[in-house]
């Protein structure tokens, strides 16, 4: 999902207040390309959290897996002796 982001209106009310048109464009067209490059959204999140979620399901059933066959080989040499 794509964000739009208003330089015109920001750099119109920065002259508003004051500040210069050049340094009012300038100042918009920054925030613009590192603001809104580092915006995550929903989705973005949604995402990440679902690929963690996987990875965390995976390394439990190793670690369960592991466990069980641990158990298993033990109680084999218990019951060989």
């Amino acid at each position: 999902m794509a964000y739009a982001f208003d330089t015109l209106g920001y750099a119109k009310r920065l002259r508003n207040a004051g500040v210069s048109q050049e340094q009012a464009e300038a100042h918009a067209e920054t925030a613009r390309e590192f603001v809104m490059g580092e915006l995550v959204t929903r989705s973005d999140l949604q995402a990440a959290m679902d690929n963690l979620a996987l990875r965390l399901t995976l390394r439990l059933g190793v670690m369960l897996a592991t466990g069980l066959a641990t158990s298993i080989g033990l109680l084999a040499a218990i019951i060989k002796f």
